[in-house]
């Protein structure tokens, strides 16, 4: 049975990041078209036309699901930019296929240390004589040793952080355990001091791509102004980890800066409204976005995207400003002086017919010249657009609605963690209609409920994770709301 999950994401009066589930229904397939058909006829029930983005795993279905949608967004005369970048990638499921593929050149002392844990953790009395070498090595490490979950990447990097804790531990279980020796012997064997070093060389690396996940996965703050600066990060370290004098390392590094290059390295297919995000946070602003440019593609490259930025950048605030001018014409119910005759002797007259020009800045181009708010502590973007609203009252509409752009699918995963329950619980008497409602009344009136889950209590968000393996992922935005879609 198949379910698709749609979650919009909007910035209320109150600056304040917020998530709804509108729909979780059942779907009859998983491809690309009538995907798209099914989020339309959402979209379509709840009256709302004017799409922001589309965020999406990497599925080719998806590919198809979007370009669906950005057709009937460009035939309802609703679509931002023409549509060119409704598509957004979900940041998560990029740095898994990353990481992934990565880890398929890692080295035989992971795999020992892998085999040591699952040792360990394979009956009660070992476990038993695990604790207590512990007790005898008298570590502080509370948590014990956990085992790898193949398909997940980040449980390899806490199987040995965990690990790691313990290693005099592992090496006083193997004077005392001779099962365990003969046990790994059968495999690649014990694990010696060198596979252990081995494993904290690569740690860093493994921990950059963990962290970097925590940081986009979040559902309870903005994330779209972090996406490119960590990509952008990402991909300096990954090309460090390419020279290391480690061969196994470079190796894997390697590997993962092919992936990289397929979904972040091309930088035709880089979304504007991404690198938008990072100029509309006021501790980088477009200085910072034109350098990292240069720096991660070279000054051709570079530079050449720095002009399409500036061309999008100010598109899209024309666009705004258009639209804000429209909404306060609407409240006018007098005739303004410039709705009367004109004098012939009118100082807009002259400056028109001489070409001459007032020193009069957009509001962009204020924001822009304005210094950068200092970046040694965190800043509450959304406060910071709250505070400056009546400053900058085109660009903050801007904001609120590119701010909202959620670029991880974590959020409607969430729902299947509570929609999964429910349908296993009560399969044979609720309808997909009753399991709808009860998701959403759930979502509705308990918010905070799937928040809690990313990136805070990472635990939690695993168990999400664990329940989507075979699952595809959507998410969108929409106008001054992001909708964020999910199939399972």
């Amino acid at each position: 049975m198949a379910y698709m999950c749609l979650t919009v994401h909007f910035i209320d009066v109150d600056w304040k990041s917020q998530k709804k589930i509108l729909n979780f229904c059942q779907v009859t397939s998983h491809t690309g078209e009538i995907m798209a058909q099914n989020v339309e006829a959402c979209l379509n029930s709840w009256k709302l036309n004017k799409i922001l983005s589309l965020t999406v795993d990497n599925a080719s279905s998806n590919d198809v699901g979007v370009m669906y949608l950005k057709k009937k967004l460009i035939s309802w005369k609703s679509s931002v930019l023409n549509g060119e970048y409704l598509h957004i990638r979900c940041c998560a499921h990029i740095l898994n296929l990353i990481v992934k593929d990565g880890l398929k050149e890692i080295d035989d002392s992971v795999t020992k240390i892998w085999d040591a844990v699952k040792y360990v953790r394979s009956s009660n009395s070992r476990l038993t004589r695990f604790k207590a070498c512990i007790a005898q090595e008298n570590i502080p490490h509370k948590s014990l040793v956990c085992i790898n979950v193949e398909t997940r990447w980040n449980s390899t990097y806490l199987m040995l952080v965990a690990a790691l804790k313990h290693q005099k531990v592992f090496e006083l279980l193997e004077m005392q355990d001779k099962k365990f020796v003969e046990e790994l012997n059968k495999g690649r064997g014990v694990p010696s001091i060198q596979d252990w070093d081995y494993a904290k060389s690569i740690l860093p690396f493994l921990e950059m791509f963990y962290d970097a996940t925590l940081c986009i996965s979040g559902s309870s703050y903005v994330t779209s102004n972090l996406y490119m600066k960590e990509v952008f990060a990402l991909g300096r370290r990954i090309q460090q980890y390419r020279d290391d004098d480690e061969l196994s390392i470079s190796l894997m590094a390697s590997k993962m800066k092919a992936k990289y290059n397929k979904y972040w390295g091309n930088a035709k297919t880089i979304n504007m409204l991404l690198l938008i995000a990072v100029v509309l946070d006021p501790c980088h602003k477009l200085d910072y976005v034109e350098w990292c440019l240069v720096n991660s593609f070279g000054a051709e490259v570079g530079g050449e995207l720095k002009a399409k930025l500036s061309s999008c950048l100010h598109s899209l605030y024309n666009l705004y400003q258009g639209a804000d001018e429209g909404n306060q014409d609407d409240t006018l119910s007098q005739p303004s002086p410039s709705d009367k005759p004109k004098d012939i002797y009118d100082i807009g007259l002259y400056r028109r017919s001489t070409g001459r020009k007032s020193n009069f800045k957009s509001e962009l181009d204020r924001y822009l010249n304005e210094d950068c708010e200092p970046d040694d502590k965190p800043l509450d973007i959304l406060g910071w657009w709250k505070v400056n609203l009546n400053r900058f009252s085109v660009l903050a509409n801007m904001a609120r609605d590119i701010l909202a752009i959620p670029v991880s699918t974590v959020a409607s995963e969430s729902a299947f963690s509570m929609g999964g329950r429910i349908i296993d619980q009560y399969r044979s008497s609720l309808t997909p209609k009753m399991v709808e409602a009860l998701v959403c009344t759930e979502d509705w009136l308990k918010g905070d409920f799937f928040s809690s889950l990313a990136p805070e209590n990472f635990e939690e968000l695993e168990k999400v994770e664990q329940d989507l393996i075979l699952s595809e992922d959507i998410t969108c935005s929409v106008g001054p709301v992001s909708i964020a879609l999910e199939d399972d």
